[in-house]
């Protein structure tokens, strides 16, 4: 093949030459002068294929300009008529030919790829056409218009809890005709809420149009309206769902408030606690006005730990905390000796139990496990002080006027239909249940009042003032400060008696004292003894061996 030449540049690419300052212009170029021809396209030979690996057939080289095995062209000068993709991030590797490599073999497979697929999913254009038809699709939308009769945001509501709650027209039409109490509390609750007015019910029952123009709530509320004293029926029903689970959680109340007076009044524990706090507070205010107490308020209890010794550490319940723990080990352990002392069997492990039930360390633990085990003892004053005094009121109250108007709707509005309806038979049958345990509940409110009164005036005296469950309050606050009192002794003795077992360890005995410290003073009478040590040593050795 001929060398090329290369074409003959055009003569407006030249700049021209420089002309002095009063020369003048240069002539124009001719104006119908042909450009001139491109060169040739030079086709190159393909590459060289990779080196034969033994053992292994290789596959035919690629022609050029023709598809590789994956199904894309390789050609780029047809990468102008391909849909430009979204681009893939890679870092290539240069697949040596003269190496053996998984790419070489991979280059053999028969994977081939949907293109038309691979552009619609990844391709620029495909998204912005799918851009483009989704913008169509919501213009051509027709938006609903439905025709409004209630207040907009009262529709919005009811129609999501409709949807969210998946009840239907027809469960809720069952349900107030046939007195069914199974439908969700929160529906029935918000849709007395949520009641139409007076003019929006009188608006629905004169619609006659179609019933496809109307939103959900509305149609839903259309069909309600039909049903005559629809919301009242819904009342009733509400009221039959509550019962049963208020009248259970009063009795549960009931009997923790009695359970609660019971342990409060009977806890030895608690009464030695209030002695030891009442005569070291009679102590401390000795020459006061202030002494001499014969009694105090419970609400003294949550100073103790406000006053602090001389140190600015241990407070006044810290002590009180303490001396009840010596007081009862002592009681416990004594208690422990006298049942080991009844049984018939003594051992030398009994007596070894003896010596070590006769330690302070021993008494302390004993005291402290007792001590601790207050908190748990009244676990039901604790629950008692959770109780709502002023909500279990008003909901008692409440159970009695719900009564009073299922039943005066009942006699009254139900019996002006002159219908034996399903729903007057389930809801006067509910009724007479319903009175013989309201009843019940208004009477123990009364007993369980006043029980939780006398037990008030059992420790603060006839004060004549009513503190409803204060009492109860007073004492669950202050079982939470004597476990965490009881806690800090206990690792306050943890870290005393790990402190004591160091300094045992570190303390040398007064022989030990005695050789060192002459050792100090005399060291050369202590290097003497040593010369006649192993003397001595030497003649035994001498003696023995003779």
């Amino acid at each position: 093949m001929p060398p090329l030449k290369p074409p003959p540049e055009r003569p407006d690419a030249q700049p021209p030459p420089p002309t002095a300052p009063d020369a003048a212009p240069p002539p124009p170029p001719p104006a119908s002068r042909a450009p001139p021809p491109s060169p040739p396209k030079v086709s190159r030979p393909p590459p060289a294929p990779p080196a034969a690996i033994p053992g292994k057939p290789q596959a035919p080289p690629v022609a050029p300009h023709q598809g590789g095995p994956n199904g894309s062209s390789m050609d780029p000068d047809s990468l102008g008529h391909k849909t430009k993709l979204k681009p893939f991030f890679w870092d290539k590797v240069l697949a040596n030919p003269g190496q053996s490599m998984v790419w070489h073999e991979i280059s053999d497979g028969s994977f081939q790829f949907n293109e038309e697929m691979m552009e619609s999913l990844f391709g620029y254009a495909a998204v912005e056409a799918n851009k483009g038809n989704r913008k169509k699709d919501l213009a051509s939308e027709p938006s609903v218009q439905y025709i409004q009769i209630i207040d907009p945001r009262k529709a919005q509501n009811l129609s999501i809890l409709l949807r969210a709650l998946n009840v239907t027209t027809e469960e809720v039409m069952d349900a107030i005709q046939q007195g069914n109490p199974d439908l969700p509390a929160e529906l029935m609750q918000t849709l007395l809420k949520m009641a139409p007015t007076a003019e929006e019910e009188l608006k629905l029952r004169l619609y006659s149009g179609d019933l496809s123009q109307l939103g959900p709530a509305e149609r839903f509320l259309k069909v309600l309206v039909n049903v005559p004293f629809a919301f009242k029926r819904l009342e009733c029903l509400l009221f039959m769902l509550s019962l049963t689970e208020d009248v259970a959680s009063i009795k549960e109340s009931f009997a923790t408030l009695q359970v609660a007076c019971k342990n409060l009044r009977n806890s030895r524990l608690f009464f030695k606690l209030l002695e030891a706090v009442l005569k070291t507070g009679n102590r401390m205010n000795v020459g006061t006005y202030r002494g001499g107490a014969q009694a105090f308020k419970l609400d003294t209890l949550l100073k103790l730990a406000d006053v602090k010794g001389t140190d600015g550490k241990t407070s006044l319940l810290h002590f009180v905390v303490q001396e009840i723990i010596r007081s009862e080990g002592s009681r416990a352990a004594r208690s422990n000796r006298h049942s080991r002392s009844s049984s018939s069997i003594v051992s030398s492990v009994t007596v070894s139990e003896d010596v070590v039930d006769g330690s302070v360390e021993h008494h302390r633990r004993l005291g402290l496990q007792v001590v601790s085990g207050l908190s748990t003892e009244l676990q039901d004053v604790k629950r008692a002080a959770a109780i709502d005094a002023e909500g279990l009121t008003k909901t008692i109250s409440k159970l009695g006027q719900s009564l009073l108007r299922t039943k005066g709707f009942i006699n009254a509005e139900m019996e002006s239909l002159d219908e034996d309806s399903k729903f007057h038979q389930s809801v006067s049958k509910f009724v007479e249940g319903a009175e013989a345990d309201i009843s019940w509940i208004a009477g123990e409110e009364k007993r369980i009042m006043a029980l939780v009164k006398r037990t008030v005036d059992y420790f603060h005296g006839n004060s004549g003032k009513d503190e409803g469950l204060r009492l109860f309050t007073i004492v669950r606050d202050f079982l939470i400060v004597l476990d965490k009192t009881c806690q800090e002794v206990e690792e306050e003795a943890a870290a005393a008696a790990k402190q004591a077992k160091n300094s045992k360890k570190e303390t040398p005995t007064s022989s030990q004292q005695n050789s060192d410290l002459q050792q100090r003073l005399f060291p050369a009478i202590a290097e003497r003894r040593v010369g006649e040590d192993s003397s001595s040593s030497d003649d035994d050795d001498g003696k023995s061996s003779s």
